[in-house]
């Protein structure tokens, strides 16, 4: 398992079968689970929890102390569930006082140098591509993609199978379901593709294409839309997935086409 070269403090908590590769630092208060692989370099921090299956690469840092000045040393953790591939020199900031924990889920794909700050809440088969920051208190849904260096504001919400351009300026929360580009950020359609890859129907994808026209295509206001689809649209988990997405927002959804969102 451990390296001669490799320090892994007495007091973690190590599967057995877990590699961890020369001149890697594991500190105290770490669990690593079954089959995980841990390259060179890599400097695991006290209150990791890393789940199965995972393979962190050379020059990762691991539940690092947030880079937030109210952070007055409490105890806190970044957990990664099973399965995770870490590229190299990824940095996952563990939680603060305001929730106590960074998450990232299972199935999870974190390219090189992107950055996941405190407080983060990343869902299953997310993939974030290389560069891409996350500021504090970011939630990306399940199977989101965000494109390499894109920038997310602190508290933004990533819905479930949401795709985001390359170099975008997240400053608006993104719906489920949808694509996003443009400066300012702009709805540019729905992930059909994405949809498709995942086993949604044509009828399914038609729906949510449906929903979004009038969210975004027919010049409603936004409350007028949501009046307008729940009136004339069948209640689905879809439907009221997007609807309680746009209604729970903090920061406001992203514009649509015609600039009024």
């Amino acid at each position: 398992m451990n390296q001669p070269l490799a320090y892994v403090h007495p007091g973690a908590k190590i599967a057995k079968n877990v590699v961890i590769e020369p001149f890697t630092t594991i500190h105290n208060n770490v669990v690593i689970g079954d089959g995980t692989w841990i390259g060179s370099n890599v400097t695991i921090m006290e209150g990791a929890r890393i789940g199965k299956n995972c393979n962190i690469f050379p020059g990762a840092v691991i539940s690092a102390v947030p880079q937030d000045l109210k952070f007055g040393g409490e105890e806190s953790l970044a957990i990664i569930g099973d399965n995770c591939t870490i590229r190299e020199c990824v940095t996952i900031n563990r939680g603060t006082i305001a929730s106590g924990q960074t998450t990232l889920g299972n199935n999870c794909l974190i390219m090189a140098t992107a950055h996941i700050a405190h407080d983060c809440h990343i869902g299953d088969n997310a993939i974030i591509v290389n560069g891409v920051a996350l500021a504090g208190h970011v939630t990306v849904g399940k199977y989101a993609v965000i494109g390499g260096l894109a920038a997310i504001h602190q508290f933004i919400h990533i819905g479930d199978h949401a795709m985001i351009s390359g170099g975008s300026l997240v400053r608006k929360d993104v719906p489920p379901f949808t694509k996003a580009a443009k400066e300012p950020l702009s709805y540019v359609g729905i992930n059909s593709v994405g949809l498709r890859r995942r086993g949604f129907t044509t009828e399914k994808i038609k729906e949510i294409q449906d929903i979004y026209r009038i969210l975004y295509q027919k010049n409603y206001n936004t409350t007028q839309a949501i009046g307008i689809i729940e009136a004339e649209m069948e209640a689905t988990p879809e439907r009221d997935e997007i609807l309680d997405f746009i209604r729970n927002s903090s920061r406001g959804v992203m514009k649509g086409y015609t600039g009024n969102y």
